[in-house]
């Protein structure tokens, strides 16, 4: 059993945690790979998926995997939300309690809210991402989807690229890559960076080529062109140019390595179209890990235990 009642921040789980969904997972993706890809496993119990931010991989990925768990699923948006009406999160917490929901999964604008609701619901929470915070089950599923490629997790260099300061992946992905042994190296310009990157724990280097050919693995940020106003760099075009990862970057990689991305895909910007498409890109299969790693999760939390994943 999991050592924490929610998942919220990547640091609040152990290294055992996360091996544990890890592994549960792996039994999980043999049944996503059935014909029929369902399990009576959580008949009878209720999954609120409170997405009060626009997502489409992130919400739609847990809904499937609580259908396929048989959970029953209920949806709410952010425009279908009372929220929208001035309710207030304490309030909604309140409403979701009354209705004997088993878990929530949340995401919301500002960080912290997810640790809102642990306080206000006897329910278990999963934060779904959480502003510019956390989002933990993207960094569960991209450690699977690295151990299952390329065999470990302990000693790989995995290279972030982009805006390491105001992304919810890096920093659920930074913390959760220390805890497994392997070594974040950060990489893009300064004014994308914290004023103190060591902090992270991550190694920091400025320039992409120079990284490249020690990195077993490349995770590409979305550049977030709804803000590209006011980015802090000169234009997208001068950040492809020197941050982009294009066929001619790929090659300086090791044979072995993988390009990742936990999407939606700026093509031509962060990633070309061809690197995109290639057989070194794992973004699908990132997708696809992502329903068995938040079945494990939803599994784990309402009280399954690992050896019957397969049942």
């Amino acid at each position: 059993m999991l050592s924490t009642r929610h998942i919220i921040d990547v640091q609040d789980m152990t290294v055992d945690d996360i091996n544990l969904i890890l592994d549960t997972a792996e039994s999980f993706k043999e049944v996503n790979e059935r014909r029929i890809k369902k399990l009576p496993t959580l008949r009878g119990r209720t999954v609120v998926n409170l997405f009060l931010e626009p997502s489409t991989r992130t919400r739609t990925s847990f809904e499937i995997a609580a259908k396929r768990l048989s959970a029953d699923g209920i949806n709410f948006t952010a425009s279908a939300s009372a929220t929208v009406k001035g309710e207030s999160l304490a309030d909604t917490a309140a409403t979701l309690s009354a209705m004997a929901c088993d878990l929530v999964v949340i995401r919301h604008k500002y960080a912290g809210a997810p640790r809102i609701l642990t306080q206000q619901m006897d329910a278990h929470i999963v934060n779904g991402g959480d502003g510019m915070h956390q989002h933990p089950t993207q960094a569960l599923l991209d450690l699977f989807t690295m151990r299952e490629k390329l065999g470990k997790l302990e000693g790989l260099r995995v290279g972030i690229v982009g805006d390491i300061a105001h992304s919810r992946v890096a920093g659920s992905l930074i913390p959760a890559l220390r805890m497994v042994g392997a070594t974040p190296v950060v990489i893009g310009p300064p004014t994308l960076m914290p004023a103190r990157p060591e902090v992270l724990g991550a190694e920091f280097v400025p320039s992409l080529d120079e990284a490249l050919p020690g990195l077993d693995v490349a995770y590409l940020l979305r550049v977030q062109m709804e803000r590209a106003e006011g980015m802090p760099f000169p234009s997208v075009r001068e950040y492809s140019r020197l941050f982009g990862m294009n066929s001619q970057r790929v090659a300086m990689l090791p044979n072995h390595a993988i390009v990742m991305h936990p999407g939606p895909m700026n093509r031509g910007v962060e990633i070309s179209a061809e690197v995109a498409d290639s057989e070194r890109s794992l973004v699908l299969h990132q997708v696809n890990s992502g329903v068995a790693v938040r079945m494990a999760v939803m599994y784990l939390l309402l009280g399954g235990e690992a050896s019957g994943a397969s049942a």
